[in-house]
């Protein structure tokens, strides 16, 4: 899978055209026709032999940051682009639009902050990027006000099965549908590659009005919390527990049918797997199912530590039992569609 070179790739939402014009290329012989929608959404259809119609979704962008102003002595006002938690940004290395501008998010050093400053999460008017620069000239020199930031941060493998990197939401699952379309398809089937679901599932509404599909499988990425702190009832999911499947969260009450066929056949057929275990945040779904007279739609999503921040963690076994449950959908759509 191609999920280093995915994940290495900039594509904060609203700016993803560099990861749909990398996937673009590396698919292009397997569709049967490509299109790029007027928001942004890449949609491969793979032609089968009956005319029902099958979705399947992964999101392109990531969130990041847009340059709002720069000050006089040259440092970068910035908005967030998604859910960031300002604690987690601090020190970490940016680049920023097309030229790359290496930057570090800054703000007042410790020594200097008042005890009420040092005891609270810091606001982002509070922060800015340093890329250097000796005054407001020389920044805008470099950088425009629009620009787009994305975490400076490059792909590893961590022990035997983990990968550390940004972005892992959703280029785990855009990885997976790359692979998919690779693979003959019995219906129509339209590998859908959204834009801006970071910023309100925006491309997902789109694109699904577009297609008017009869199912639709989102495949995610989500949180990880079983890491220090928490008690094992607490967890959402386990990183290498196997690929995830939602009964619901803030956007979609999941097909019971859908959902459970999912899970009863994964296990069937070994392929490990767990059940979502909060109702927390939300994924395209949201938009898909409730798109037209409503869409039969369910999700699968890898498990990843330390979401919507500079570098997340996940398993390639996960990876892999996502890749394998949709594959199994696919090659058994006639029971679910």
């Amino acid at each position: 899978m191609l999920i280093k070179e995915l994940t290495n790739i900039d594509g904060v939402s609203g700016n993803e055209t560099a990861v749909r014009e990398f996937i673009k290329k590396e698919i292009s012989s397997f569709a049967d026709e490509i299109t790029v929608d007027s928001i942004g959404n890449l949609i491969a259809l793979k032609k089968g032999n009956f005319k029902k119609r099958v979705m399947l979704a992964a999101h392109m962008d990531e969130v990041g940051f847009i340059i709002s102003g720069v000050n006089e002595d040259g440092f970068l006002q910035f908005k967030t682009v998604g859910g960031i938690d300002t604690r987690v940004i601090i020190s970490k290395k940016v680049r920023i639009g097309r030229d790359n501008i290496k930057g570090i998010i800054g703000m007042k050093a410790i020594h200097l902050q008042k005890r009420t400053e040092r005891e609270s999460v810091p606001e982002i008017k509070d922060i800015f990027i340093d890329i250097g620069a000796k005054d407001k000239k020389d920044a805008l020199s470099k950088v425009n006000l629009g620009d787009y930031a994305a975490f400076d941060t490059d792909f590893e493998v961590l022990g035997e099965e983990s990968i550390k990197a940004k972005a892992i939401d959703d280029r785990a699952g855009c990885a997976v549908l790359m692979e998919l379309i690779k693979n003959p398809v019995k219906y129509d089937t339209y590998f859908v590659f959204t834009v801006q679901e970071e910023v309100g599932l925006r491309g997902a509404g789109v694109a699904a009005n577009r297609i008017n599909p009869d199912i639709a499988l989102v495949l995610e990425s989500t949180t990880c919390s079983d890491v220090s702190g928490f008690e094992e009832h607490e967890y959402v999911t386990s990183m290498g527990g196997g690929v995830a499947v939602s009964f619901m969260d803030m956007r979609t009450i999941v097909n019971r049918d859908f959902r459970s066929w999912l899970y009863t056949n994964a296990e069937k057929e070994n392929i490990p797997v767990q059940y979502k275990r909060a109702a927390s945040g939300g994924n395209d779904s949201g938009k898909i199912h409730l798109a037209l007279g409503g869409i039969k739609t369910a999700s699968l999503s890898v498990p990843c530590r330390y979401l919507h921040s500079p570098c997340g963690i996940a398993s390639m076994k996960d990876i892999d039992s996502m890749h394998k449950l949709a594959m199994l959908f696919l090659d058994r759509i006639d029971e679910v569609i």
